[in-house]
């Protein structure tokens, strides 16, 4: 073996121990010996700082809220943002912005811009309990709100009368027992003046008359 075979031995040895200590260190190693730095791996995702977002407002029952989203949420995505602030369920809600918003597009496309304001139009299913009343107790109140009326004859115009006392011709009745209506006028009332009145049924024209000391009211249609 000669020199130049010897060198040359050398010389792949030297190599080999390159190569090894590049595989065992923690860096890179370059075709001159350095060590290269690595690369940045990306996972072929944008992160939430990167994507576009728009920032508006929602305005619901006088209160208004804040509201920042990226361009590509869709109207379904809005109605949860909304039901998160307000407590009112998407199916309650009707969310407008240039007309009603769609829930199948997105921001972008029904062009909510920076700035923008959002009307919603909704009750929580409390407020819908609160005003569900049910019907016994509707009811209840009425008749209550009846009971709490001034009799008629407490109230101060049929008072008046009550107090001048029966009138002197007063005609007597029997309770209970219907007779025909009396050929002769019945007397023995007051009006709610407190005159006297007079009440005279007029078989032969089918009328009423109304009399008291000042006219007399003629009604056809006073009895059947």
């Amino acid at each position: 073996m000669d020199i130049e075979e010897v060198e040359e031995l050398g010389m792949e040895a030297d190599g080999q121990k390159l190569q090894l200590s590049c595989a065992e260190g923690e860096g890179a190693c370059s075709q001159d010996g350095g060590s290269a730095q690595p690369e940045a791996v990306s996972n072929g995702e944008d992160s939430e700082s990167e994507r576009e977002h728009v920032e508006f407002k929602i305005i619901w029952n006088k209160n208004k809220y804040d509201v920042r989203l990226p361009l590509d949420s869709t109207g379904a995505s809005l109605k949860q943002k909304i039901h998160t602030l307000t407590g009112l369920p998407p199916a309650m809600q009707k969310v407008m912005f240039k007309g009603l918003l769609p829930e199948d597009k997105t921001l972008r496309e029904i062009k909510v811009t920076n700035g923008a304001k959002v009307m919603v139009v909704g009750s929580t299913i409390n407020d819908v309990l609160a005003v569900t009343t049910p019907k016994e107790t509707i009811q209840q109140e009425v008749k209550e709100e009846e009971n709490k009326k001034e009799p008629l004859c407490r109230q101060k115009q049929h008072r008046k009368v009550l107090d001048k006392g029966k009138p002197e011709d007063v005609m007597t009745s029997i309770k209970g027992v219907q007779e025909r209506l009396p050929t002769t006028p019945i007397s023995g009332m007051y009006n709610k003046s407190g005159g006297k009145v007079r009440l005279t049924f007029k078989l032969e024209q089918d009328q009423l008359w109304i009399g008291t000391k000042e006219r007399t009211e003629k009604n056809p249609h006073g009895f059947y």
